[in-house]
């Protein structure tokens, strides 16, 4: 555990070894060659080899490489080439091939073998040479990470022919043999496995080879055979695992360690284990001379007193327990201090460090590491005033734990606080919401993070307070969204020095809350108003703390999405006819409650064709927001036997639905589905003057039964080619029968639904809102008779609308009943609009009339349209949906015809402001 010597000699021996210290991998050099024959590469052996038109073969880049430069191989590309390099680099400027240190892959693969012949200051990495290598009269070569393979006729890693100061290190290699007066060699850190009826690694006529901390397995014969003129050598920090083959056909015993007699002399061994499942083995044979133990073998040669011989092979190598564990030799010849797998010399602190000199270095190819995967971090308290003492405890995951150093960031600006323990504390001096982090270091440098949270809050009482927002929608997610009339409660301006145990909420509706912390809050009120909203909080010492204000609900100003028309209800399927008095809720689509038309959970508004039919007497019908009180309008007038239908704009209840009441007698009831507003999406809307878009008495004639008309709508008349819907006013004459008409935008997907239903002998009209379809387009159809059809654009929706709507809970504004019938030729004028209204959404309603005509609604101030916005009709009352520009004041006027006097009706259903 303690520093030593040892540390300062792996350095060295890093140096020593690789010629430099180890750093991160170079950058590419713009002189660089580049290798890579996959498919798309644009390769060319023709070229110059650079990165986007490389060499195809590696053999094409070692005949043109120069000193320093390095020639980069694409991983996983495979080289069916024997490739031979006989350029040198220079002394700090090797030639380099590799494969790049980024790379996911392991190795570039060159299938028929590698040859370095006469060359110098080489470097090989990350190669898999199946076919085997040979380096032959080189000199400072260093092969690095590579794979290399041997075979019954070929031998694996030939180093032989006077090389000198060949280094194979961190590789995996089957069979080696170093001969011919090779010097110098270095195999450090690899894993090495045998040839069936040959020894993995044979040294001879090599002086100063240096076998050091490599990983054995060998099934026949022996592990390392030194013969000859090998003065100078050295077996150091080895593990040899003998193992059993059944096809190794050697009767000799398996051997970790054989030395020749003439060899012996000059070879020195020390440090390294000897294990496996092999009954029938000699851990060394030493000039002739078979040793069965570690002590038999030091006292008659003097070697490897402090070789191990461990009979249980499962409990050696990078793993708790194993006698490899920081007991090598640091000082060993070609020591190197990364491992197999580059990781560095770790100590492990739970483990003498029975190395020499104290070292720690393991022995075998693997270096055990600590597993530091995590650390947690508990901060306690987690909320205090400022001049509390925290506490920050933190929890390694980690073996080595009592190793491990520990920094701790209080997230407030304050130096960084480094120990060895497992804790640390600190008194804030300002308030703030900190991140808290520690970082645990392992004796390697590695580092992870943990992360814990405090609330340092000024010291001072418990002082309650929140603001609330319209907590509106940001998408149309059918299954989650705030509703109209949605507030959320931030509580976060609280001051609350000591954790708060206890809040509520009382939203002043009767509805509360309660939460065992300080948190966030959302509530959807039924009606809009104003509300006085408690909050109360109790802390973790008893404090309390109360305030109120008042809170406006109100409805949001929204954009329109169209749909394609579909039924929400008809009560004649089911033969269940709506009784007078009698209110029935209608589900909306906001939800997923209407299979196949899943639409947004934040709709605010809806539009509706509404129709009653069948009245047993002459009334009326109101629709109005689920959960509120019903008003004093009305949106359908009928009379006994007929049909009628409106278009009805209404905000959405609190749980997703209307409610419908007829006040009179019984009627049977349609109701279809045309789009919705919603603040947050949509389009925004323009208003026009009733500008006329269609006349079948002029133009085309009347509409026959079962046939359609295509109407260009879009791109004319002041409507932009653009524009996602148009607002129209939907009018009948000289009806054959009666039926009924639906506008719609495919002319290819006719809705079930209607939008006007036909009378003979009455003119009659209705507003509809419709999506623009092919080429600017809508479709007219009526399923019965004929009837002429006349179509007046009172707006349209689209990317350039100017204005948003805002619903109101239907409200009346005039009604002449009580101020005196409009004339012939006579205009009243409406009030009570927001000033900044630019159109409104009204529901407008004639009476007592005493001769057919037309009633036409426009802007106060504005000219008198050529259009109209609903026919009159002696003895009958009738209601039509009317949007409408506003003038100056917030005013509308409402022009009657020369036909007869009237009683003019008016509701409001909403307004549009610019947005």
């Amino acid at each position: 555990m303690r520093p030593t010597r040892a540390t300062v000699l792996l350095t060295a021996g890093l140096v020593t070894l690789l010629g430099l210290p180890a750093t991160a991998a170079a950058a590419a050099d713009p002189a660089d060659l580049y290798v890579n024959n996959s498919a798309g590469s644009h390769c060319t052996d023709g070229g110059t080899g650079t990165k986007a038109v490389p060499f195809c073969s590696i053999s094409a880049a070692a005949k043109v490489v120069k000193p320093g430069r390095t020639v980069w191989i694409a991983p996983d590309t495979s080289y069916p080439e024997e490739v031979t390099i006989d350029r040198s680099g220079e002394q700090g400027k090797p030639i380099t091939f590799a494969v790049p240190e980024e790379s996911r892959s392991f190795r570039a693969y060159l299938d028929k073998g590698l040859t370095i012949d006469g060359a110098s200051h080489v470097v090989i990495r990350k190669l898999s040479v199946p076919g085997g290598a040979k380096v032959v009269g080189s000199g400072n070569i260093e092969l690095d990470r590579l794979y290399v393979g041997a075979g019954s006729e070929r031998k694996g890693l030939v180093v032989g022919e006077g090389s000198t100061d060949v280094r194979v290190t961190r590789s995996d290699l089957t069979g080696v043999w170093i001969d011919g007066g090779a010097r110098g060699t270095v195999l450090g850190r690899n894993q090495i496995d045998g040839v069936i009826n040959k020894a993995d690694v044979i040294v001879t006529d090599a002086p100063g080879t240096a076998v050091t901390n490599n990983t054995f397995v060998t099934d026949c014969v022996a592990a390392l055979a030194v013969s000859g003129a090998s003065a100078g050598s050295s077996v150091s920090n080895n593990v040899f695992v003998n193992w059993h083959n059944d096809r190794c056909t050697s009767p000799a015993p398996r051997t970790g360690i054989l030395v020749a007699a003439n060899a012996a002399a000059g070879v020195r061994a020390d440090y390294n284990v000897i294990t496996g499942p092999v009954v029938k083995m000699a851990p060394y044979t030493w000039a002739g001379k078979a040793y069965p133990t570690p002590a038999a073998f030091t006292a008659a040669t003097g070697q490897g007193a402090h070789d191990i011989l461990a009979p249980d092979f499962d409990a050696v190598g990078p793993k708790d327990g194993s006698p490899t564990i920081d007991s090598g030799d640091p000082t060993a010849p070609g020591v190197i201090p990364a491992d197999y797998y580059g990781k560095p010399t770790a100590d492990d602190p739970r483990v003498p460090n029975s190395g020499k000199n104290g070292g720690y270095i393991d022995r075998g190819a693997h270096e055990t590491q600590d597993d530091l995967s995590g650390v947690g971090l508990d901060v306690a308290p987690a909320w205090a005033p400022v001049g509390t003492k925290v506490r920050a405890t933190s929890k390694a995951a980690s073996s080595w734990a009592a190793a491990l150093t520990y920094r701790y960031d209080f997230g407030d600006g304050t130096p960084l606080v480094a120990t060895k323990a497992t804790t640390a504390e600190h008194v804030y001096s300002t308030p703030c919401a900190c991140e808290v982090k520690v970082t645990a270091i392992n004796a390697v440098g590695k580092e992870v993070s943990g992360y814990g949270y405090t609330k340092v809050a000024p010291a001072g009482p418990l002082a309650a307070a929140f603001t609330a927002e319209p907590d509106l929608p940001t998408g149309t997610n059918p299954i989650s969204g705030p509703g109209p009339l949605s507030i959320s409660v931030d509580t976060a301006a609280t001051v609350a020095p000591w954790p708060v145990t206890s809040m509520d909420v009382d939203f002043g509706d009767g509805e509360t809350v309660h939460s065992e912390d300080l948190s966030r809050t959302e509530h959807t009120y039924k009606s809009p108003g104003d509300y006085r909203v408690t909050l109360t909080l109790q802390d973790s010492k008893g404090a309390k703390s109360t305030v109120a204000k008042t809170v406006k609900a109100r409805y949001a100003p929204s954009g329109y999405i169209a749909t394609e028309p579909f039924r929400l209800l008809d009560t004649r399927t089911t033969n269940t006819p709506v009784q007078g008095g009698n209110p029935i809720p209608v589900r909306l689509p906001n939800s997923t409650a209407i299979p196949g038309h899943e639409l947004s959970a934040g709709m605010a508004s809806a539009v509706l064709n509404v129709t009653v039919t069948g009245a047993t007497e002459d009334t009326h019908l109101g629709i109005w927001p689920s959960g509120q009180p019903r008003p004093s309008t009305s949106n359908v007038n009928v009379a006994v036997g007929g049909t009628s239908s409106n278009t009805v704009t209404v905000p959405v209840g609190a749980d997703g639905k209307i409610q419908a009441q007829l006040n009179s007698g019984r009627a049977s009831l349609i109701v279809d589905f045309v789009g919705f507003y919603q603040p947050n999406v949509g389009e925004r809307f323009s208003p026009l003057a009733p500008t006329r878009v269609l006349d079948t008495r002029t133009a085309g004639g009347a509409l026959g039964g079962g046939k359609t008309r295509t109407v260009k709508v879009a791109g004319v008349n002041g409507i932009p080619a653009d524009a996602t819907a148009v607002a129209l006013n939907l009018t009948s004459t000289g009806a054959k029968e009666q039926g009924h008409v639906i506008a719609y935008p495919d002319p290819a997907k006719r809705p079930a639904t209607s939008n006007l239903n036909v009378e003979p002998g009455k003119d009659k009209s209705n507003q509809a809102i419709v999506p623009v379809g092919p080429n600017g387009t809508i479709t007219l159809f009526t399923n019965t008779g004929s009837t002429h059809l006349i179509l007046d654009a009172v707006g349209y929706y689209g990317k350039d609308g100017k204005a948003l709507f805002t619903p109101v809970v239907p409200k009346r504004l005039a009604d002449t009943r009580t101020t005196g019938k409009v004339a012939p030729g006579a205009t009243t004028t409406v009030s009570g609009l927001p000033a900044n209204a630019l159109g409104a959404v009204l529901n407008i309603t004639a009476t007592d009339t005493t001769a057919p005509g037309f009633l036409t609604a426009y802007g106060y101030g504005g000219k008198l349209p050529g259009a109209s916005s609903l026919n009159t009709l002696p003895g009958l009352t009738v209601p039509n949906h009317v949007t409408t520009p506003v003038g100056t004041g917030g005013k509308v006027n409402i022009f009657n015809s020369q036909g007869g006097s009237n009683h003019v009706i008016t509701d409001l259903l909403g307004y549009f402001t610019t947005g």
